[in-house]
């Protein structure tokens, strides 16, 4: 049998940066949002307006969900879809730093948290991906798992694909995104913004990737939570949307139909699950 198979186990390694990381996004969660007014004295440089500060804080909420899966579950191939597009996001937040050095406010410690956890860890994130990847096959209970219609697959590929492509556009084009986003950006929170998108973009191409529903159950979960939690935040921040246009259209309907496909996904590839489990 091949060694792969017979393993599957994840690393400790792995679950000591889980550990590590977890408290932070903890911290960074209750911040930014549940006090998204008070991030000039709370964080590491004032993130206004408040719907900006609430969905940053919504994606730390799904990491915090993702990561106590790392160490909760035992399984590698359960939780390895996530590493790579956590590792993308720390390293456009870490890029961004750089790039917009004198918004922070570096006398401040939660600048030093900041830059200390976005200049390592997307270092620390791939070490521990490169190092568990090898106790995946890509064979692993295929034999007792619910495999993923090719036709869903495509799909999410799609959607990651365009997602992604608009975290691009956030990141790298930011003052053209400035213009049609529904919310005010500066370019420092736009880049910011596109580091999030590119979390759900690279999830969607990864999970196409992989047929295996077990592969996909926990990281669908986080980013179905953290998009319930930026639907919220809209509600709470909608007076910082402004006049209704075709962006906020886009934005909330677009976030709205994506929740209401993962949790109908969810659902129908766990009736499927039963049925194979019988």
């Amino acid at each position: 049998m091949d060694p792969a198979v017979k393993s599957n186990r994840i690393l400790p390694a792995t679950r000591w940066l889980a550990a590590l990381v977890i408290p932070f996004l903890v911290v960074a969660f209750v911040i930014l949002y549940l006090f998204p007014s008070k991030t000039e004295q709370l964080f590491a440089w004032k993130l206004q307006p408040q719907m900006s500060a609430m969905m940053l804080g919504a994606a730390y909420a799904g990491g915090v969900y993702f990561f106590s899966g790392v160490l909760l579950l035992k399984k590698w191939h359960r939780v390895k879809v996530g590493f790579l597009p956590v590792m993308s996001f720390a390293t456009l937040l870490g890029i961004a730093t750089v790039l917009h050095w004198d918004r922070f406010n570096h006398a401040h410690i939660s600048f030093y948290a900041w830059a200390g956890l976005y200049f390592t860890t997307p270092f620390l994130v791939f070490a521990v991906w490169w190092r568990n990847r090898s106790q995946d096959s890509g064979k692993i209970a295929l034999a007792a798992d619910a495999s993923i219609p090719r036709w869903i697959r495509w799909g999410l590929g799609i959607v990651g694909a365009v997602t992604l492509l608009i975290s691009l556009l956030l990141f790298f084009q930011p003052n053209l995104m400035m213009g049609v986003w529904p919310w005010t950006l500066t370019p420092l929170t736009a880049r910011v913004v596109g580091a999030m998108f590119a979390l759900p973009g690279l999830v969607g191409l990864g999970i196409a990737r992989d047929e295996r529903w077990s592969a996909a159950r926990l990281i669908l979960q986080s980013q179905a939570f953290s998009i319930a939690l930026i639907l919220v935040a809209c509600v709470r921040a909608w007076g910082e949307f402004g006049p209704l246009t075709f962006g906020t259209v886009l934005f909330v309907g677009g976030l709205t139909a994506l929740l209401i496909g993962i949790v109908g996904f969810y659902a129908y590839m766990e009736s499927l699950f039963q049925k194979f489990k019988k």
